[in-house]
């Protein structure tokens, strides 16, 4: 099963990695282009994709695969 892609900010630098690896999978010096990036890279798997923060917290997250709740609307 494919895991989220999450947007976070390390060392200077905004980075996409699926959750649970160890490495990112792409790096960029805005978080604009990381934010694209990473969206196009959970809409190819499928996934949900998690933007952070540069505090770390979660800041937005968008779904596009199957959604795992029933939720009506």
């Amino acid at each position: 099963m494919a895991t989220p892609v999450e947007t976070y900010h390390e060392n200077g630098e905004w980075k996409n990695k699926h959750e649970g690896n160890d490495r990112a999978s792409s790096t960029h010096g805005t978080k604009e282009e990381a934010i694209q990036a990473g969206r196009e890279a959970a809409q190819k798997a499928g996934v949900e994709h998690v933007i952070k923060k540069l505090d770390g917290t979660i800041g937005e997250k968008n779904s596009y695969g199957n959604d795992p709740r029933n939720v009506p609307g």
